[in-house]
């Protein structure tokens, strides 16, 4: 077919395609969406960057135009599942552009990495379509946030790399939720068993579009290899990034450390990059294609999460700095070039230790990859990139503020005890005249000048001194408290004596009685000592100023008191006069 006119799309449709300049359909769009708006199940393979998704999203569109009702509530007609964010991002923002002319389409985004209750929010009234990836479906089924049963069309893209990533078991909970009358498209890029084994489980006599032999890489897509040794990679890759043709290159690595130590590096050559990979926060990895895509930055590091159905336009070059240990991850890779028939370069640097999955992946092509030797004099010219001006290293993100329930003090407005100043504390503390050792000030006597309150009496440090005083005074003097506490203790019956001595007296001290301790300041003091002795616990011993003695508890002298003269024979009877228990073992 050689116009979309001729595919029958609805009005709105055709006036959107005009718009965005879209004159002949693709292969795989000729001849999938008659097939689509029969009603039947599909498989479609077919290479990326051919147009898989206005293949599906333009028959989805035109069965909304023609059959214009509300979704219901936390429900939707359409679901389309993705394996990665920025997949689903781009899907839905193709989808959006394609529906410009349908005033009441709704289209709704969910995937992880940001907060679920934006999701739920966004769900409460349902939409048309749902783009979404199979973990945060999940989570918001199990909150029953979501319904399924009203759904009329489901779409799995990129349905191999889904596999890949182990969403099969994810697969398996919500399929089944699914009404058992409804549509269901399948598109991959690779024909691999497991693929085949999904499509019988998932659809209905499905019928099959593949517009170009499955496993094969695009036509205008030039590859190159070169075998290297791994610490020479880096300086390889420098030195083809410099040259003038590179106008735009996405390099692959296969972990996600690996990025960021190629974009470490590359920057202390004088090189600009930006990483990509799954332990960046969405909004990383949204800012760093947006950057790419705007020419802001002219090299991207990413690992297999950006080699997926990701359109990023006039890619000119794709250097595989890690080859996959995955064979058909290869063809996703190299796909990023040459897209929209354009022409585009695919590098590969291949070290001794990835040569067996070099083998696998010719295999799977069913073809060699051309051989590239390594540039001359390449030594002198990795020598010569550690002369060039290394750049600043990339700034740390702030981390994102948190929302609703839990939200810092500090990032909700309100300050910490902690935010007041230094200066601030130090003006208050000078203000209060009890706080701090400027409050008070001592007379060449010894005593203090602030030695009474408002009220007429003592504060409450010159009371804790002269207590201290006070037990420093009968420390000396007094004998140790009687163990049991329920007998009278000779302080209790020289409590009034010592009190009415200190009475007369009028002294510190309470008395001169065996128990000074139990005596307090003045006359009242030891009336109350004497009267409530047997009350009081045993106070703390003062420390004493008498030099510590050498000796040690064993050569303290022997007790005069003569030996028992009971036989050795008979153990004591027991305290409470009752005989031990018998031991029955």
């Amino acid at each position: 077919m050689s116009d979309f006119k001729t595919l029958n799309l609805a009005p709105e449709l055709n006036q959107a395609l005009e718009a965005l300049n879209y004159s002949e359909p693709t292969p795989i769009q000729s001849q999938a969406i008659p097939i689509i708006m029969e009603g039947h199940d599909l498989m479609g393979l077919a290479q990326t960057g051919t147009g898989k998704t206005a293949a599906f999203s333009l028959p989805l569109l035109n069965h909304l135009c023609l059959d214009d009702r509300e979704p219901p509530k936390k429900g939707t007609r359409a679901l389309l599942l993705a394996p990665t964010r920025e997949l689903a991002t781009q899907i839905s923002e193709q989808i959006k552009s394609y529906g410009r002319k349908m005033p009441h389409l709704s289209v709704a985004t969910v995937y992880g990495g940001v907060p679920i209750l934006r999701h739920i929010k966004r769900l409460a009234g349902g939409a048309d379509i749902i783009v979404a990836t199979p973990g945060r479906l999940i989570d918001l089924l199990e909150r029953g946030s979501v319904r399924l049963d009203g759904v009329e069309m489901l779409v799995l893209d990129e349905a191999d790399q889904m596999m890949d990533m182990g969403f099969i078991h994810a697969l398996k909970k919500i399929v089944p939720l699914l009404p058992k009358k409804r549509q269901t498209l399948l598109f991959s890029a690779t024909m691999v068993p497991k693929i085949k084994r999904l499509a019988e489980q998932f659809l209905t006599e499905p019928k099959r579009v593949s517009v170009t032999p499955p496993n094969s890489t695009a036509d205008k897509a030039e590859q190159r290899m070169t075998f290297v040794n791994k610490n020479e990679k880096l300086s390889l890759l420098a030195l083809c990034l410099l040259k003038p043709e590179v106008t735009r290159a996405i390099v692959f690595t296969r972990t996600k450390h690996g990025a960021d130590r190629v974009v470490k590096n590359l920057r202390q050559m004088g090189i600009d990059s930006r990483a990509i990979h799954g332990n960046k926060s969405q909004g990383q990895r949204q800012r760093a294609l947006t950057a790419f895509r705007q020419d802001e930055i002219k090299i991207l590091i990413a690992t297999d999460v950006a080699a997926r159905g990701i359109d990023i336009p006039n890619v000119s070059h794709v250097f595989n700095y890690e080859i996959p240990n995955v064979p058909e991850q290869y063809i996703h890779r190299i796909g990023r070039t040459a897209r929209a028939e354009r022409e585009g370069i695919a590098h590969a640097f291949v070290a001794p230790d990835e040569r067996a999955y070099l083998k696998d992946i010719e295999k799977l092509l069913k073809g060699k990859i051309p051989k590239i030797d390594l540039p001359e004099d390449f030594v002198n010219q990795a020598r010569a990139l550690k002369a060039r001006e290394a750049l600043p290293p990339l700034e740390k993100p702030k981390p994102e503020t948190r929302k609703g329930r839990g939200k810092n003090r500090s990032k909700s407005g309100k300050p910490k005890r902690s935010d007041k100043s230094k200066s601030d504390r130090s003006k208050s503390d000078k203000s209060n005249p009890y706080k701090g050792k400027g409050s008070d000030t001592e007379k060449p006597d010894g005593s203090n000048e602030r030695t009474e309150t408002k009220k007429g009496q003592p504060s409450r440090r010159d009371r804790k001194r002269s207590k201290a005083k006070t037990h420093q005074a009968g420390a000396g003097q007094g004998k140790p408290q009687h163990k049991n506490r329920n007998a009278r203790p000779q302080g209790q019956k020289d409590g009034h004596k010592s009190g009415d001595k200190g009475r007369n007296s009028g002294g510190n001290s309470g008395g001169s009685g065996e128990r000074e301790h139990y005596a307090k300041a003045g006359g009242q003091a030891g009336n109350k000592a004497g009267g409530y002795a047997k009350f009081k616990r045993k106070p703390k011993k003062a420390r004493s100023d008498k030099p510590r003695s050498d000796k040690s508890r064993s050569d303290k002298p022997r007790s005069d008191k003569p030996r028992s003269d009971k036989p050795r024979g008979k153990k004591p009877a027991h305290k409470s006069g009752r005989k031990p228990a018998k031991r029955r073992f």
